[in-house]
C-alpha cells in the first residue's frame, strides 16, 4: 500500500508540475484564457483579476506537485490537489457539454486538448487524486514539518520569480505558432491534398404552405411549384487549419500588406502594440525612436496595432503603421509593446519593450542579435532548471535522512 501511495503521489505530482510549469512559462497567455472563461460565463467584470489569478493558479499547481513529489507538506498538497480537481472536473464537464471555449488551456499552449479529452483526462486523474487524498496521513517518504515549510516556501519563491521573469521578458519557452524559427508564409500555407471542411447542406423549400428540407441530391431545381425559402449548412468535420491562419497586416484603408511584409528581402522589425493607449509609454517611445533610426538606414520598420487609425496617428509620429486583429496580436507576442524581428518572413527574434536592445545594436549583424536573444532565454531556462535540480536533490536527501533515522 505504501508503494502504491508513493506511485500515486509521483503521478499526480508530475502532472501538476507540468501543468503549472507550461502555464507559468506564459502567464499572460494563461490570463488571456481566464478572460475567455470570464467572457463565456458572463463575468467579464473579473477581467482585472485575470493576471493575478493566473499567477496564483500556476504557482499552486506547480508547488502542490513539487510538494507531493518531494514529500514536503504532503497533507497540505493532498488537500490542494483534491480541491483543485473538485473545482475543475465539474467545470470541464460544463465546457465539454456547452463548448463556450474551444480549449480549456489546462496545459497552456504546450498541449491542446478538446474539452471532452480534458474532461476524461480529469476523470482519470481524479481517481488517482482521491487515492492520494485518502492516504494523505501516510508518513512514508515525508519531510518533517519544519523542513517541509522551508522547502515549500523556497519552491514558491523561485517559481514566482520565474513567472515574473516570463511576464516581464517574454516566455523562455515559446509554444505558440509564431515562435522564433517559424516562417510565417509556410505556416499559413495549406498543403496540397489537405482535407477541407465538410458540411451537410440543406435547402428549405415551400409548397402549398408546407416547408420541406432537401439535400444537394434531391432538391427540386426544375420544379417551379416549390419556392425556395432558406439554406442552412452544418459543419460535419473541420478541414486542415494551418498553424498560422489569422495573421493579416493592413493599411488604414484596408489594403492587405501581409504578402509584401513577409516577402521583403532582408530584415524587418515589427513593433506590436495591440492597444496604443494601453502600451507602456516609455517602451513605446523607445520603439518609435528605433523605428526612426531604422528608416534612415533602410531597414523596414512598422508599427502594428489594433487601435483605430484615428487614434494611432497621435502616437506613431509618422512611422509606417499597419493594423491587425487584437486577438492575433495577443497571440503573436506577449508584450505591449513587443518587437518581432523578421527575415524574409521568418521570425528571427522577439523582445519585450523592457529588454529591447539599444538602437545601435540594430546597425550591426542582426543575425548575431537574434542568436544573442535565444542564448539569453536559454541561459535563464538552464539556470532555473539547475536551481530546481539542486533544490530537489536537497529535498530528497532530507527525506531519506529522516527515513533512516
Amino acid at each position: 500500500m505504501k508503494l502504491l501511495t508513493q506511485i500515486s503521489r509521483i503521478i499526480t505530482g508530475i502532472i501538476f508540475i507540468f501543468s503549472g510549469f507550461v502555464k507559468g512559462v506564459d502567464p499572460l497567455g494563461t490570463a488571456y484564457k481566464l478572460s475567455d472563461y470570464f467572457a463565456a460565463f458572463r463575468v467579464g467584470f473579473l477581467d482585472d483579476l485575470a493576471l493575478p489569478l493566473a499567477i496564483i493558479l500556476c504557482a499552486v499547481e506547480f508547488v502542490a506537485g513539487i510538494m507531493l513529489l518531494t514529500g514536503s507538506l504532503t497533507k497540505v498538497a493532498s488537500w490542494a490537489v483534491a480541491l483543485f480537481m473538485a473545482v475543475f472536473t465539474p467545470l470541464t464537464l460544463i465546457l465539454a457539454l456547452f463548448n463556450p471555449v474551444s480549449d480549456c488551456g489546462c496545459f497552456g499552449d504546450a498541449v491542446h486538448l478538446t474539452n471532452w479529452q480534458t474532461f476524461f483526462k480529469n476523470i482519470i486523474l481524479t481517481l488517482v487524486v482521491v487515492f492520494v487524498f485518502i492516504r494523505r496521513d501516510d508518513p512514508s517518504f515525508t519531510m518533517s514539518l519544519k523542513n517541509g515549510v522551508k522547502t515549500s516556501l523556497s519552491y514558491i519563491i523561485i517559481f514566482l520569480l520565474f513567472i515574473l521573469y516570463n511576464l516581464a521578458y517574454l516566455p523562455v519557452i515559446d509554444f505558440r505558432p509564431y515562435k522564433p524559427g517559424t516562417n510565417l508564409t509556410e505556416a499559413m500555407a495549406i498543403p496540397p491534398g489537405a482535407p477541407s471542411d465538410k458540411y451537410d447542406i440543406r435547402f428549405i423549400y415551400e409548397k402549398d404552405g408546407v416547408q420541406k428540407e432537401f439535400t444537394l441530391n434531391d432538391y427540386p431545381a426544375d420544379d417551379t411549384t416549390w419556392k425556395f425559402i432558406d439554406q442552412k449548412s452544418i459543419l460535419i468535420s473541420a478541414g486542415y487549419i494551418p498553424p498560422v491562419h489569422d495573421f493579416s497586416l493592413a493599411t488604414d484603408d484596408g489594403t492587405d500588406m501581409t504578402p509584401l511584409i513577409l516577402g521583403e528581402q532582408g530584415f524587418t522589425v515589427l513593433m506590436i502594440a495591440r492597444k496604443l493607449d494601453k502600451a507602456n509609454e516609455k517602451y513605446l517611445m523607445k520603439g518609435i525612436d528605433l523605428g526612426a533610426m531604422l528608416e534612415q538606414t533602410g531597414t523596414g520598420f512598422y508599427i502594428v496595432t489594433s487601435s483605430p487609425a484615428s487614434e494611432a496617428a497621435s502616437f506613431t509620429r509618422g512611422i509606417k503603421t499597419l493594423f491587425a486583429d487584437e486577438t492575433t496580436l495577443k497571440t503573436v507576442i506577449r508584450a505591449n509593446p513587443g518587437f518581432v524581428l523578421l527575415n524574409k518572413g521568418t521570425v528571427m527574434a522577439m523582445w519585450s519593450g523592457r529588454d529591447l536592445p539599444e538602437a545601435d545594436k540594430f546597425t550591426s549583424d542582426l543575425n548575431s542579435l537574434a542568436i544573442e536573444n535565444h542564448a539569453n532565454k536559454n541561459k535563464i531556462l538552464v539556470i532555473f532548471i539547475l536551481i530546481l535540480l539542486v533544490m530537489f536533490s536537497f529535498s530528497v536527501t532530507s527525506v531519506l535522512r529522516r527515513t533512516d533515522n
